[in-house]
């Protein structure tokens, strides 16, 4: 073994260099026992810090999930919240409609909350697909019915029996449509 003294022998080497002969001296077991010690304690707070994080990263996931399903749950808040004055406005044209006294008052109202309906709609970003005199898209319309007209040069939308709406490129409801075949 190497002259220098033991207390100047770091742990890591001091355990490396003991012989058995060397565990006979009491120091060598104290100097031994101060290291397992310390190595315990070592491996007791490792252990500690990865049981934390563990638990914080289940409590992470758990949050982050809540509000994603929190998010989903109340996604269609804004629009409903927009919708329910116009479902009021129908019902009063609706009450209306009971009393009124020509049939042009009535369309004028129901045609108000139709204008208010496309603008919520618009809010929210969904817009009308444009239709009649367009070149027939089967992405964006679906043919109910054809016919043939020689003024027609293409597939071409005639007629719409219900709009289609979409947000941005994605369509949420594709255009039911009637439509004319070149002859």
């Amino acid at each position: 073994m190497s002259d220098t003294p033991r207390e100047e022998i770091a742990p890591e080497i001091l355990s490396a260099d003991l012989s058995a002969d060397d565990l006979s001296s009491p120091e060598a077991w104290v100097a031994l026992q101060d290291q397992l010690a310390a190595a315990q304690a070592e491996r007791d707070e490792a252990q500690q810090k990865y049981l934390r994080s563990l638990a914080e990263n289940d409590t992470y996931r758990r949050r982050v999930m809540k509000e994603r399903d929190d998010d989903r749950k109340f996604a269609p808040l804004g629009i409903i919240k927009d919708l329910i004055p116009n479902l009021d406005n129908l019902r009063r044209a609706i009450e209306a409609a009971q009393t009124a006294s020509s049939i042009e008052d009535l369309s004028k109202g129901v045609g108000m909350v139709l204008k208010q309906i496309d603008e919520t709609l618009s809010k929210h970003g969904a817009t009308a697909i444009t239709c009649v005199g367009q070149a027939f898209d089967p992405n964006q319309h679906e043919a109910l019915m054809h016919g043939h007209s020689p003024d027609v040069t293409t597939t071409t939308v005639d007629v719409v029996a219900h709009a289609g709406y979409r947000i941005g490129e994605r369509v949420l409801r594709a255009a039911k449509v009637t439509v004319l075949d070149p002859e």
